[in-house]
């Protein structure tokens, strides 16, 4: 299948990320920023849109020498200082001095990749912070600093033993977008259909620019992602790249919890290791934003026996179920084939996602009249002493009352039943006994008027909530 050209989208959300640092640039001292996170996200884009096109330099590091890469500085630093590049500079001190001295009041010099510079140079942020604390506020520019790897990015500018450390006035870490921009960044018409697209890509920007040129989502997944000349094909081990040195045992990990395997003794078992040596693996890819702890409503981070783990982000979250099991296949050239078979099996898929998407929601909704904290799942013996199950669980902000939730990705739903089971499920959870409580159901299609005591959404509620 030929791939579309990628569609360029207009630039979406990050109004208070773009708030802060425009009021930064704005300041008459020279003040540093610091923008991180995983690749894709939109930062280059997010810093052509906030700076000041005739007083600013933007240089994106890369692979080449240092010396090579002064040379292409220097250049971008004379469209702003005619003649800068007329000079060979031998060292970096002596291109990034130069710079500080004769930039005009309020220039700004943001370098986009600042790990790839620190590889050619390790010395870089050292210099660079002489040059920060030597001059006045008053007489310097202002520094941009970027990065995809987190990893680095936190070991060179947000460690305490890092150079640059406590340097700068916004430190912003930019994520996915919220759900609710996915249906206006990709054309779609319908609301089941913004649900289906993000529980395929996330909230990566490009992603959605890699997809919006093809007919309907699945037909992008399979020319992106699962066809092995993709762009996507290979995306987990890029990310992970990233920020680890050796992606094998991370890649297994997440292709055990993708596969099924939620609990630590799970994944160890699988891997033939012991548990406590995955504690420190599982921790740096919770802290790349790549897996979450999901406990019960209610539990302690410390429960670790009730923790179980999963994939954080969707598309990653497709790709372990579709594409790296079928690795073989597509290499085979049987592509179209498991395009077929994805589509038979992706309402599953959709519909974890889609319980996410509404726990996420619930906090930034108005549901029954009163608004909630963080909602989540809940799972463990009920009342009964029967194992229980129960998909939403929140508690008002004025912690009266106690909603509970289930919610739903079929296309028809038997209501009566439903119902029926949502109210038994909230007599035998056992952290609602004696308190208030509040009732709904999440699902896919129109639903019927609201009962007395049960309140029904679906997800058009969601995704006006997640913007």
């Amino acid at each position: 299948m030929l791939q579309a050209v990628p569609m360029s989208l207009p630039f979406l959300d990050r109004k208070e990320e773009r708030e802060r640092l425009s009021a930064a640039l704005r300041s008459t001292e020279g003040v540093m920023m610091v923008l991180y996170g995983r690749r894709r996200c939109g930062k280059s884009r997010l810093l052509q849109e906030v700076l000041p096109a005739r007083r600013s330099v933007y240089y994106v590091g890369d692979d080449r020498a240092g010396a090579l890469q002064r040379v292409a500085l220097a250049a971008e630093i004379a469209r702003l200082l005619p003649g800068f590049a007329a000079v060979r500079y031998p060292d970096w001190e002596s291109l990034l001095d130069r710079f500080w001295r004769e930039a005009p009041r309020g220039a700004v010099l943001a370098l986009d990749e600042f790990p790839s510079l620190v590889a050619a140079d390790p010395a870089l942020p050292s210099l660079l912070q002489k040059l920060v604390d030597r001059r006045p506020a008053k007489e310097r520019p202002h520094l941009v600093i970027c990065g995809s790897s987190q990893r680095l990015m936190q070991g060179l500018v947000l460690d305490r033993s890092a150079p640059l450390f406590g340097r700068a006035r916004e430190i912003l870490k930019i994520g996915p977008l919220p759900a609710g921009y996915v249906k206006s960044a990709l054309a779609l018409r319908d609301d089941v259909r913004s649900i289906e697209a993000f529980a395929l890509w996330g909230g990566v920007p490009r992603y959605w620019e890699l997809a919006a040129g093809f007919r309907g989502s699945l037909a992008a997944f399979e020319a992106l992602a699962l066809s092995p000349l993709g762009v996507l094909h290979d995306e987990p081990r890029r990310l992970l790249l990233d920020d680890v040195r050796d992606t094998a045992q991370p890649l297994s990990v997440l292709a055990l919890i993708g596969a099924g395997c939620h609990r630590l003794s799970e994944i160890a078992g699988r891997l033939g290791k012991p548990a406590t040596s995955l504690a420190r693996p599982l921790a740096s890819l919770v802290e790349l934003g790549l897996v979450r702890r999901d406990l019960p409503f209610g539990s302690s981070l410390a429960d670790s026996k009730r923790t179980l783990y999963r994939l954080a982000d969707p598309f990653l979250r497709a790709w372990f179920r579709f594409v790296e099991p079928n690795h073989s296949r597509v290499e085979a050239g049987l592509v179209a084939k498991v395009a077929a078979e994805v589509e038979q099996s992706l309402s599953l898929h959709v519909s974890s996602v889609w319980e996410d998407l509404v726990r996420e929601a619930v906090p930034r909704s108005k549901l029954c009249g009163k608004l909630w904290g963080v909602a989540a799942s809940w799972w463990g013996p009920g009342l009964d002493r029967v194992p229980l199950e129960v998909d939403v669980v929140a508690e008002s902000a004025d912690r009266n009352e106690v909603l509970i939730g289930e919610v739903k990705w079929q296309d028809t739903v038997d209501w009566p039943r439903e119902i029926t089971a949502l109210r038994r499920k909230a007599e035998l959870l056992p952290l609602a006994k004696g308190r208030a409580l509040r009732l709904a159901i999440w699902s896919k299609r129109a639903a019927p008027r609201p009962t007395r005591d049960v309140t029904f959404l679906t997800p058009r509620h969601v995704l006006a909530a997640l913007r």
